[in-house]
């Protein structure tokens, strides 16, 4: 008796962090399917990339399933968009994984912008944290209120059991 068919896992990096214009292999790592048939492609901006296209074969996991890297030979330029496409017995639809090709200053505006936001964030509840102590630091007679409300209610309880 043979298991039923197991889709494949799919992800897409490259072998090394490297600035763009730089000679790189992007990774297409297709991992825990079966049966072992699978057809691997690169995409590079739509078109088919036959050429630097190497691959580690079938590998058996031990537990049925099968593993393959797929590594296309790249020197990224910035805007391209690759794309690896995994076919397989168990899958309705093929699986595509884009990976995009960014230079590091928009890498680094992003995490720019990122950081601005968690900063200002941060700043925002500072704010209101010392907004609400001076409001209950102040004469107000309604906080006066609600203060000396909240002190009977809690020695209440405190006393009556």
């Amino acid at each position: 008796m043979f298991p039923l068919p197991v889709e494949p896992a799919v992800t897409v990096y490259p072998a090394k962090t490297r600035p763009l214009r730089q000679h790189n292999l992007l990774v297409c790592s297709v991992n825990g399917f079966y049966p072992g048939h699978v057809e691997v492609r690169w995409f590079r901006n739509g078109q088919e990339e036959e050429a630097g296209v190497v691959s580690t074969g079938l590998i058996p996991n031990g537990d049925w399933t099968f593993q393959i890297m797929v590594m296309l030979e790249v020197v990224p330029q910035g805007g391209e968009v690759y794309a690896c496409h995994v076919e397989h017995p168990s899958l309705m639809n093929p699986i595509t994984v884009e990976w995009r090709a960014q230079d590091k200053s928009s890498q680094e505006k992003m995490l720019s912008g990122i950081g601005a936001c968690v900063l200002g964030l941060l700043f925002l509840g500072m704010g209101l944290l010392f907004y609400i102590r001076r409001l209950t630091r102040k004469k107000n007679p309604t906080c006066r209120l609600l203060t000396s409300i909240m002190k009977r209610c809690h020695s209440y309880r405190f006393y009556k059991h």
